[in-house]
């Protein structure tokens, strides 16, 4: 049984420390700025294609297991409070920013660049000129059956310093053809509300949806072989225990001190200060280790965790790096 305990805990700690190398990603909403007339015409009002294959992505790349991918719901959060506009998407230092404040690695921007009907599949007869119309698949007057296009350009940034650590792309072409982007007809354009939902089946498997996802399965598997040109970040965390609740702790720092879920913090008590005798900062706490604490949640400002060890804790308490 002993022995059985021994593997079990060998095992969650290999896999705790292979999770926790992950980098950590966040994606913005891809612009679609080249390609908004195109769309407007495909889905008869301006659809944010951008934020739709942002969210297959992020699908991709969580299915994937390469980077750690923070939730879309922080993004947005982060974009409503700091006041980002959609022409922020593809900026550098708009992404730095937003990156910074969410405590990741790097974050992943990009455009859609082609979205729409192979040109070279178009045909057009009796001296009758080429619109928008007869360009995206609305309608079937002198069009012939054609293919679904769709390519989007990427690039990864590392929020520490702003550089362009790996750029990527993905050109999809549907399988199949029609004089109608959307195959099996109107009903697969919109879903309620009049939005469009490009990761629903219907789209999915609309002649556009097929183009769709091979762009971005091959957009994934360049970003993920990307992953290694990431550098380790090396973060020293010190913050202090804000309460107490049996073996759970909250902290006062979070995600933009560097913690994440999953980490393993030591738990310091006592000691005493050493200040700068010409600023008063405090330079280093000296104390006794009692325990550590495994992350399990985390904001922005605190974090949660579960403590272990044979002091009990208490609130002022040290909470800090593991010595290397």
């Amino acid at each position: 049984m002993k022995k059985q305990l021994f593997f079990l805990v060998v095992l969650l700690t290999m896999t705790q420390s292979a999770w926790s190398q992950k980098k950590r990603v966040a994606v913005m909403d891809f612009d679609f700025g080249t390609v908004q007339g195109g769309v407007s015409a495909i889905f008869g009002q301006n659809v944010d294609i951008g934020k739709g294959i942002a969210d297959l992505l992020v699908d991709r790349l969580v299915r994937d297991g390469t980077y750690s991918v923070i939730e879309r719901k922080a993004i947005q959060k982060i974009l409503a409070e700091q006041n980002f506009s959609n022409s922020d998407r593809a900026d550098s230092n708009s992404a730095v920013k937003i990156g910074k404040l969410l405590g990741v690695d790097a974050i992943i921007i990009g455009s859609i660049t082609q979205f729409g009907r192979d040109d070279r599949n178009v045909g057009v007869g009796g001296g009758v000129l080429r619109g928008v119309g007869s360009k995206y698949g609305l309608g079937n007057v002198g069009v012939k059956n054609a293919k679904a296009v769709v390519g989007i350009s990427a690039r990864t940034v590392l929020v520490e310093t702003g550089e362009i650590l790996a750029v990527a792309s993905g050109k999809g072409e549907s399988q199949r053809s029609g004089t109608s982007l959307f195959g099996a007809g109107s009903g697969s354009r919109t879903a309620a509300g009049g939005g469009v939902d490009m990761s629903s089946s219907n789209f999915a498997n609309s002649i556009i949806g097929e183009a769709t996802s091979a762009a971005v399965d091959r957009l994934r598997g360049e970003l993920s072989a990307g992953a290694t040109k990431i550098p380790d970040k090396v973060v020293n965390v010190d913050g202090l225990i804000a309460d107490v609740s049996g073996n759970t702790l909250i902290v006062n720092v979070g995600t933009r001190a560097g913690v994440r879920v999953g980490q393993n913090l030591q738990v310091v008590q006592g000691g005493r200060e050493i200040r700068d005798p010409a600023t008063g900062k405090v330079l280093r706490r000296v104390g006794t280790p009692i325990g550590t604490l495994v992350i399990t949640e985390a904001d922005e400002q605190s974090s949660v965790g579960n403590y272990n060890g044979a002091t009990k804790p208490k609130v002022g308490d040290q909470v800090k790096s593991l010595p290397k």
